[in-house]
């Protein structure tokens, strides 16, 4: 069965049929994060750093780097960086180089500009996944001798010279476009990973059926692994995780083996617990004096202070336990296993020592 290897210096990720979903965090973007880009332009990568440890503790399988920043004030003083030709090839090895300090997870190599690729080819250590190349010619050109020379796996996205065909058979007729594309530099199936692209569900009603349909169809009839941008599929609608939790599992029915997604809760921030807060004084509750943000937002079902794995992971990981990709349950029960409350340490159900009660 087609398995795609993706290696750091000391850890191996594998996408594959037959493999546990891997997830490819995408924290690590500037793209629409104004903060992040401006924090670049400053030469802080601290955030960077952040977002690493957090997916990683989340459980990602894949880091995903991408070095879309754009630098305003810097453009304001010199017009070169105006131009992503001009400074993604400098940022992307210092991004890998931070990233890799502070976590030993694989690194999926993300730019649209093939000096920013490569860099980041000699960069990373391991065997990263390089994204992406499309099917448009001068793409192909230049982004499959980088995989050949540096013998990677790529992310092939389904879009060509035409742009992003809402036909599903466009889009597949581009996806092995590529793959034989590859294969005339010697570059194995297997080392291919499409994505067929989602389409959000709020604006073409067939979005889901569509993708479900493309992927079969990539696994059965060209054998590669496939990925996707999992949060497409929900965007502009309320409750995008509701969407989320189940598109994932349902994807991965159809054979998808992959996604680019944050596996990150994001922490809930003080201007929504101050929020909270007053919402409760105006109701007449009275809180316990110096009680701790995490016991507040806890209590009143706000989530958490702290980075923690995202609905989607629960998701993620109950799908695979349904699909024997975690025998015995391991990961599951592992992923469920919450410490004790203070006084709780031993007890069962409903705080009964020794759990359930015999009657």
């Amino acid at each position: 069965m087609t398995r795609t290897v993706v290696e750091s210096k000391t850890k191996t990720a594998i996408i594959g049929f037959e493999e546990p979903f891997c997830v490819i965090g995408e924290r690590i973007n500037p793209t629409g994060r104004k903060i992040l880009s401006e924090e670049l332009e400053r030469g802080d990568f601290s955030r960077v750093e952040a977002d690493a440890v957090a997916q990683t503790n989340a459980g990602a399988n894949i880091l995903d780097v991408n070095s879309g920043a754009v630098f305003s004030n810097k453009m304001a003083e010199d017009p070169r960086y105006a131009d992503n030709n001009f400074v993604e090839p400098t940022l992307m090895p210092e991004l890998i180089a931070r990233v890799q300090a502070v976590s030993d997870l694989p690194i999926c190599i993300d730019s649209s500009v093939p000096g920013a690729l490569e860099n980041g080819l000699k960069a990373a250590e391991g065997r990263p996944l390089l994204n992406s190349v499309t099917g448009e010619e001068e793409r192909l050109e230049l982004v499959l001798p980088l995989v050949k020379k540096y013998n990677v796996p790529v992310v092939a996205i389904s879009n060509d010279d035409t742009g992003i065909s809402e036909d599903p058979e466009v889009r597949f007729a581009v996806a092995k476009k590529i793959v034989e594309r590859a294969a005339d530099f010697g570059i194995p199936a297997h080392d291919i990973v499409v994505d067929p692209l989602v389409m959000p569900i709020g604006a073409m009603a067939t979005a889901g059926h569509q993708v479900f349909t493309l992927v079969r169809r990539l696994r059965e009839e060209l054998g590669v692994n496939t990925t996707c941008g999992a949060s497409n599929i929900s965007f502009g609608l309320p409750n995008r995780h509701g969407i989320n939790n189940a598109f994932l599992p349902m994807a991965m029915g159809a054979g998808m083996t992959s996604a680019i997604m944050n596996p990150v809760a994001l922490p809930v921030n003080q201007t929504k617990i101050a929020e909270k807060k007053a919402e409760l004084e105006a109701l007449g509750v009275v809180l316990p004096e110096g009680m701790d943000d995490e016991v507040f937002v806890q209590l009143f079902g706000l989530g958490s202070t702290l980075p923690r794995p995202g609905k989607e992971m629960e998701a993620i990981r109950a799908a695979n336990f349904l699909f024997n990709r975690d025998p015995h349950g391991g990961a599951w029960i592992e992923f469920n296993k919450q410490a004790p409350k203070a006084g709780h340490e031993g007890r069962g159900r409903a705080g009964r020592v020794g759990g359930r009660r015999r009657r």
